[in-house]
């Protein structure tokens, strides 16, 4: 199989990856469209026998965080978050999880999110994943566990006020005050 042929392969987890990070399919289609045309022009930097897919990944997080930084959008406005627009099915009780589990995801941290992302949805190993972030694999094992954690915590008792995602904080009930 040639080198634009396994490319090619790839574009459908390519995609994947970048819909869940953007939460914009357009945006999504040219990031995956980037990555493609940069994986091609510069074939010859990739190590032949080693992972095709973990290094189509890491040039598609480069890309994404360059526009980010080109858009000054590190974080996801509440009002414009992409989840705002997403429709559950009519009639399907697994739509309404689905988009409880997206709004949960887009309120995790980028960097628990890329973690996540990349070893629960595209199966990277530690090892793959760590390359792909370029952290050490104990970060990657850190930042996957808190990720899972702060998951767990929005799909269970939702988001906590203030945006502290995760803490388990809760806004205590009124204190009734009686005048004398």
């Amino acid at each position: 199989m040639s080198f634009e042929a396994e490319v090619i392969s790839w574009l459908p987890q390519l995609r994947r990856y970048a819909r869940a990070l953007t939460g914009d399919r357009a945006w999504a289609d040219d990031l995956v469209q980037d990555t493609a045309e940069r994986a091609l022009a510069r074939w010859s930097a990739f190590r032949p026998n080693s992972n095709l897919r973990a290094w189509l990944l890491t040039i598609l997080r480069h890309l994404y965080i360059d526009q980010l930084r080109g858009r000054r959008e590190i974080a996801v406005d509440d009002e414009s978050a992409p989840w705002r627009n997403l429709e559950a099915p009519h009639g399907e009780v697994d739509g309404l999880v689905l988009r409880d589990l997206q709004r949960a995801l887009y309120c995790l941290p980028v960097e628990q999110r890329e973690v996540l992302l990349l070893v629960c949805v595209e199966e990277l190993s530690y090892q793959e994943a760590s390359k792909a972030l370029g952290v050490p694999i104990g970060t990657v094992m850190s930042r996957l566990s808190r990720a899972r954690e702060h998951m767990r915590v929005l799909m269970t008792e939702g988001p906590v006020e203030g945006g502290a995602v995760g803490l388990a904080r809760k806004v205590p009930p009124l204190k009734v005050v009686r005048n004398p």
